[in-house]
């Protein structure tokens, strides 16, 4: 039996839904543990779910990026014998996973889109245009991180899982000082989303249509470098090789051109749409469907079309 270990660097009253996707990919492979930083009275509730058995925590709650989280993930791999650590794609959890293929003198994948229980990863390189697989030829466990948007997610109602509390504590090298909650804006995180739609130069600086179709579809709303430079959205918004990678089901482009910066933040989605008056715009050259007109005559269109088809 293949024992997995999955890693969540903290969790919530409910998990995100690339953790739920995690616990997918897991339950696939074999047998499925959790370690967390989270505190031990924390994780019960949202961690009940069917593939979970044992969860391990420190004796305090540890907060990325302490380096503690190594000790921690060190200590869980050696209580389970884990074949196969899965974390994330987030900044935080490939540090922890990183400083933990350095103790165990393994090897590390980032960015992976799936895994096998025999340790084979599979990732997209060089903007999607390629897929590579890695294996660890060594005797010790493969540790990757999994992309959003790769699995579906893992809701099934289980028994409390068993939660064991390892001698690991924060290391007192890291201090919080505050803590801000994020503003609500009601729309899924972008590295998450389903549905995305991104905003360009050609909304100029306007994105209340890009807003409006992005809340009609319950979908994350990214932009282009021009548009988060100009201040028109925030930079945590831009999507592109120095921004965020992403992968949804679908991909809405508006106003962007589609250099290849930004191709290499969304070239791997499912379905691209793009919306441009250039029609010599790079973009429509990996758009599975591409409109070649006016933004603001084409998304009042689509908003009505997609309201008289709910309603």
């Amino acid at each position: 039996m293949t024992h997995v270990l999955v890693f969540f660097d903290s969790v919530n009253a409910a998990l995100t839904g690339a953790q739920q996707e995690l616990l997918t990919h897991a339950d696939a492979l074999g047998e499925v543990s959790v370690v967390t930083g989270s505190a031990a009275e924390a994780v019960i509730a949202p961690l009940s779910l069917e593939p979970v058995e044992n969860v391990y925590t420190g004796e305090t709650a540890i907060t990325a990026p302490d380096p503690a989280l190594a000790d921690l993930l060190e200590t869980a791999v050696k209580e389970v014998s884990a074949d196969i650590v899965l974390g994330a794609h987030a900044p935080d959890t490939v540090d922890a996973l990183a400083r933990l293929a350095v103790r165990l003198d393994t090897g590390l994948v980032t960015a992976a889109n799936g895994v096998t229980s025999t340790g084979v990863a599979t990732k997209s390189v060089l903007a999607g245009s390629y897929f590579t697989t890695a294996q660890i030829t060594e005797d010790a466990p493969l540790v990757a991180t999994l992309r959003p948007n790769t699995a579906e997610r893992m809701t099934t109602p289980g028994a409390a899982p068993e939660v064991t509390v390892l001698p690991v504590s924060a290391s007192g090298s890291l201090e919080v000082l505050e803590e801000t909650e994020l503003p609500k804006s009601g729309r899924p995180p972008l590295a998450e989303a389903r549905v995305v739609v991104a905003a360009g130069r050609g909304v100029e600086g306007d994105l209340s249509l890009v807003e409006e179709l992005a809340d009609e579809l319950g979908a994350a709303i990214g932009a282009s470098r021009a548009a988060t430079d100009a201040g028109w959205i925030d930079h945590s918004a831009q999507v592109g090789q120095t921004g965020v990678v992403i992968s949804p089901q679908l991909y809405i482009s508006v106003g962007i051109s589609g250099a290849i910066q930004q191709k290499a933040g969304m070239q791997t989605s499912g379905t691209i749409v793009a919306i441009n008056k250039d029609e010599d715009a790079p973009v429509f050259e990996i758009a599975d469907f591409g409109v070649v007109g006016d933004l603001n005559e084409v998304l009042p269109q689509m908003i009505e079309e997609i309201r008289r088809r709910k309603a």
